[in-house]
């Protein structure tokens, strides 16, 4: 029931978004007698009317999977087209390829693990335009679960960690990969399989941004609240059944709008005054301010749901149980352990205000790969950083990337 809830209410707030649109344009039109107030011009009561209804229509319009828009990329001041191209095609997520046509074709090869949490992958597509300056870019491109037919039968975390190993074969021997935030344990354990395996395929740097690698260190909101409740209460409560109208119909999931709703609560009053701020600029007519908050919340509202069992098994052993750093991580019945990672070097980056996987978290890993030279690892903690900028914005473009641009020379 709660799925279709949502589906009603949806299709409600979808009309309404649609006659704001229509109400602010005919407000915004010169010719509405509404604007004009004598000789001072077009600064009636129309304008505020239609600022108010063009955030109303925003806020409220119905936000599918966006695309990933990299034409080009500025390289020392020219831009350089992007070639895009989905390599692997599998049903709980694609393998995706940009490259610029200047680049060498010797180029190193990185492998971007985005997060399956809630949004697209195409969140992190600062993250991809910077590399792109000097690598040949792959990027997993994860599925809406609600599109995914039940044929194709379940995926869980042994499913995530053989989709990133098979991704990491098709590529080939000597290639880089990043994980970013949530993907950090999948990979991490997937990184210590390929190199107990001695698999030719195995990264030769594994860089790990925001990952909840081990939760018990400086616990956020996030983590408390994965903490308080047993597994069975989210089982029960957060759980949706996809309704018919879609191909993944029948499928149990853990729906994307719980999860946007959950983190636009945990900063409410940051985003009441974005939209707050949104108005202002609409409104004294500055669009290049207002359009900047609308392409935010574009990729930010654009959310997907998640399998149940990924889902579910994620918060119990990695929030819960913090089965990777107790060495009770399992991956088709075979025991993880970190130390076999002697080959991979290690970087690990965390955000200074990072307010969903707290500081320690991801240096954990450091601390959890014995057998790997010290030579091999490092840390990198970015100052004045949130969670998002790690990966996205000025900081990351100019401060954090080149690290890792250094680390993988290093190591490559």
């Amino acid at each position: 029931m709660l799925y279709h809830a949502y589906e009603l209410q949806r299709s409600w707030l979808n009309s309404a978004s649609a006659w704001a649109s229509i109400g602010a344009e005919m407000l915004s039109n010169p010719a509405n007698p509404m604007n004009y107030v004598g000789p001072m011009g077009y600064m009636g009561i129309g304008p505020m009317a239609a600022s108010a209804l063009e955030v109303f229509a925003h806020a409220t319009a119905p936000y599918g999977k966006p695309a990933w828009n990299i034409d080009a990329v500025d390289v020392d001041g020219t831009l350089d087209p992007v070639i895009e191209a989905t390599v692997v095609n599998r049903p709980f997520g694609d393998l995706k390829c940009f490259h610029r046509t200047g680049l060498p074709e010797n180029a190193p090869r990185l492998l971007i693990v985005a997060p399956m949490s809630g949004h697209y992958a195409t969140l992190l597509r600062g993250t991809v335009e910077r590399m792109l300056q000097n690598y040949r870019v792959f990027v997993t491109d994860w599925a809406d679960a609600k599109t995914v037919s039940m044929h194709h039968g379940t995926f869980d975390l042994d499913d995530y960690m053989d989709y990133v190993i098979g991704f990491l074969e098709h590529i080939g021997p000597g290639a880089h990969a990043m994980a970013v935030c949530q993907p950090s344990v999948p990979v991490f354990a997937a990184t210590a399989i390929m190199n107990r395996d001695d698999h030719p395929c195995a990264p030769m740097t594994l860089t790990m941004m925001g990952g909840p690698i081990d939760t018990r260190c400086s616990p956020t909101s996030v983590n408390d609240l994965a903490m308080e409740r047993p597994i069975e209460w989210f089982r029960h409560n957060v759980i949706a059944t996809v309704p018919m109208q879609y191909r993944g119909a029948g499928r149990q999931v853990y729906p994307g709008f719980m999860q946007l709703a959950g983190f636009m609560s945990m900063n409410l009053g940051n985003h009441m005054m974005s939209h707050y701020e949104m108005f202002k600029h609409l409104t004294i007519g500055d669009d290049e301010s207002a359009q900047a908050t609308k392409d935010f919340y574009d990729e930010y509202r654009s959310v997907c749901d998640m399998t149940a069992e990924f889902y579910l098994q994620t918060v119990e052993e990695v929030f819960q149980t913090h089965a990777l750093p107790n060495g009770t991580f399992f991956h088709r019945g075979k025991r993880v352990d970190l130390g076999d990672i002697t080959k991979t070097a290690l970087l690990a980056i965390e955000g200074e205000r990072d307010d969903i996987s707290g500081l320690g978290q991801t240096k954990a890993a450091l601390d959890l790969t014995p057998r790997l030279a010290s030579s091999k690892k490092r840390y990198y903690m970015a100052e004045g950083a949130g969670h998002y900028g790690i990966f996205n914005g000025s900081r990351w473009r100019e401060k954090i990337a080149p690290v890792v641009e250094d680390f993988i020379a290093k190591h490559g």
